[in-house]
């Protein structure tokens, strides 16, 4: 499947549901207690993470997406470490509080990477603050992309049915990481995303796929379900939806650390995206690469941009070589996250000679990352005339590729780069020849938007027309 990024910073999500803090308690283990044969843990280190729907907020916002948070909190300092810790992150709270109850948390003790044991501190009796929560958070529709409902079965998603149609009438797309047996109160959904055993405690067991894909379809149709994509483990995820073909994405090959988390991380993609104007589909691989990441972090982790962006370069093999456009804008705003120059050339290349090779050394040495944008066939005929090219675009591309300087080789139809550079605005561009920087070609753009122009002198006596006419000489008869 073809991976682009979605427009991250364009998105808006509603989440609601269940919030709650993890409090993880670390400290190094040498002994065990003379009072019972369990372990004695010096903590050393207190970390406080926001849990549940919060996580899934926590995990839109490191995407970059805009997120509004609504549920039921007690009226207590936990609560206040959660919205101190969310609005710093960018999070919009919008908490109902309840002075009765205790903010829902849960203790993890950890040593040597280990989690030892889990304390959980709650009531989840808010089922008369749960209406209220909801009615509050329907305000906010108007203003979104896509809605996220985080069932953690403590209270807050009670009855969701009027969220749901009030966000149906608004057009707008609900996700449901659902909990229970009880699947008949997110009717109308676009998508549940239940793991396996979630699944198969609504539905049954499952043995083959002919079974899971019947019993999906027959879900969908009782509940009227846009869609469900069930997380499996080490076997991947699969999307069903009414009237199409079951999609299957495999897990990827890595090693599991924690998987505290990842299914909030699987649905703040998916709806992140979603909002940010991708479809399903492609959503759903952005979650699958997204779910591999957070699986290899402990705790309760989320995934930033520029790392779902590198394992989207990873997965396409457009780290670095042969791109196209499309690979090579997320490869350039990977670059620029982790604070590197970018630097553009662009031509023929007809033949790569030792003139060539020496110039696109210098022109990387000005940044680093290099793009070589390369003619077409049909635009180098229209710069050179008929006989040329000599080598085919994907020769040209190939070699260029192979050279140690080069990070990335796209190629364009145009007379000129100027589109290219208008889209991927580099911050230098470069080109080889005798003139200053008004001869080449989109200084003014580059520099409109305050990237540098820089000419370099070629290689003397080296130059591919010479070589042709130096071959076609050498062919004539005496």
């Amino acid at each position: 499947m073809k991976l682009s990024m979605p427009r991250f910073d364009q998105a808006k999500v509603l989440i609601v549901g269940d919030i709650m803090l993890d409090r993880y308690w670390h400290g190094g283990t040498s002994r065990i207690s003379p009072e019972a044969p369990v372990p004695v843990v010096k903590v050393g280190q207190i970390n406080d993470r926001p849990g549940g729907a919060g996580n899934v907020a926590l995990n839109i916002a490191a995407l970059g997406a805009a997120s509004t948070l609504s549920g039921m909190t007690g009226d207590d300092e936990m609560a206040d470490s959660l919205q101190a810790m969310l609005s710093a992150a960018g999070v919009h709270c919008s908490f109902t509080r309840s002075a009765g109850q205790p903010t829902i948390t849960k203790l993890r003790v950890i040593s040597r990477h280990q989690q030892l044991i889990r304390l959980d501190f709650e009531e989840p009796d808010l089922t008369g603050e749960s209406a209220a929560c909801l009615s509050e958070a329907a305000n906010y529709l108007a203003d979104c992309g896509a809605v996220v409902l985080s069932d953690y079965a403590k209270g807050a998603l009670t009855n969701p049915q009027p969220l749901i149609q009030a966000a149906i009438a608004a057009n707008v797309p609900v996700l449901v990481d659902p909990k229970g047996t009880d699947f008949e109160r997110y009717r109308g959904a676009t998508l549940l995303t239940p793991n396996l055993a979630e699944f198969e405690a609504v539905v049954g067991d499952c043995p083959t796929e002919h079974d899971l894909v019947a019993k999906a379809e027959q879900l969908m149709q009782s509940l009227s379900l846009g869609g469900l994509l069930i997380t499996r483990g080490e076997h991947g995820m699969t999307l069903l939806r009414p009237g199409n073909e079951e999609l299957h994405l495999p897990a990827r090959a890595r090693e599991v650390f924690d998987v505290t988390g990842a299914g909030d991380t699987v649905i703040a993609v998916l709806a992140a995206a979603l909002a940010g104007g991708t479809d399903l589909t492609e959503a759903v691989g952005l979650a699958n690469v997204a779910a591999s990441i957070v699986v290899g972090k402990l705790g309760t982790a989320s995934v930033a941009a520029p790392e779902l962006r590198r394992a989207v370069l990873a997965e396409q093999g457009s780290e670095r070589g042969v791109v196209t456009l499309e690979q090579l804008e997320i490869a350039v705003a990977d670059a620029r996250s982790h604070g590197e120059r970018v630097v553009f050339t662009n031509g023929c290349f007809d033949i790569i000679h030792a003139g060539h090779v020496t110039y696109l050394e210098q022109a990387r040495e000005l940044g680093d990352r290099l793009i070589v944008a390369v003619n077409s066939d049909e635009s180098v005929r229209m710069l050179k005339g008929s006989g040329r090219p000599i080598n085919p675009v994907d020769r040209r591309m190939a070699v260029l590729a192979g050279l140690e300087a080069v990070d990335w080789v796209v190629c364009f139809d145009d007379d000129t780069p100027r589109a290219l550079l208008q889209c991927l605005r580099p911050e230098i561009l470069v080109k080889g020849g005798d003139y200053d920087k008004h001869g080449v070609v989109g200084w003014e753009i580059v520099e409109a938007y305050g990237g540098e122009v820089s000419v370099l002198s070629f290689v003397e006596n080296v130059s591919t027309t010479a070589i042709v006419d130096k071959i076609q000489r050498g062919s004539e008869p005496a």
